[in-house]
């Protein structure tokens, strides 16, 4: 059964990392659904959230493959254990001054923030699961998009590791 799984990869913060990991996914014939990267508790060290799809024995190849690369420090499958997951997302909404109140009502319930407001539009931050940032950009299309930038999916397993 096909999945989306999410895998984090720490990596020596060197030039060229994120380059071979993204060629080994195209190589390989996967697809990469979401990629962050940033810093880690550990100078030196950057660490990859990639989102994937795939079956158990596909995620295994990937897992495996991604292991062989110079500068992969440690791959570990975050969605096979109990995870906290999270996106960003900014969405420039056009707004007239009337139907402004009847957005905040959606950001209010989405527990959304707006973050700019323009003659004729707003910027309303939203962070959570895919599915609630999904659902606000549904719920927020008739009132017309201008424009979306969503960061990608960061997680961390609960508890110990």
């Amino acid at each position: 059964m096909i999945n989306q799984h999410t895998i984090s990869v720490q990596v020596n913060d060197q030039p060229g990392v994120l380059q071979r990991v993204s060629s080994l996914f195209s190589r390989r014939g996967f697809n990469i659904d979401s990629i962050t990267v940033g810093g880690s508790e550990e100078a030196g060290i950057s660490r990859m959230i990639i989102v994937t799809s795939g079956d158990e024995r596909t995620i295994v190849q990937v897992e495996n493959q991604l292991c062989k690369l110079i500068d992969v420090i440690q791959v570990f499958h975050l969605s096979s254990n109990p995870m906290v997951a999270r996106e960003l997302a900014f969405i420039k909404v056009k707004t007239e001054p009337s139907i402004r109140p009847e957005i905040l009502g959606v950001v209010d319930t989405f527990r959304a923030s707006v973050i700019d407001i323009g003659p004729n539009n707003l910027i309303i931050q939203v962070v959570g699961e895919l599915s609630k940032i999904d659902a606000m950009v549904e719920l927020l299309q008739p009132y017309g998009i201008l424009e979306l930038s969503r960061t990608g999916t960061t997680a961390m397993i609960r508890g110990d590791r």
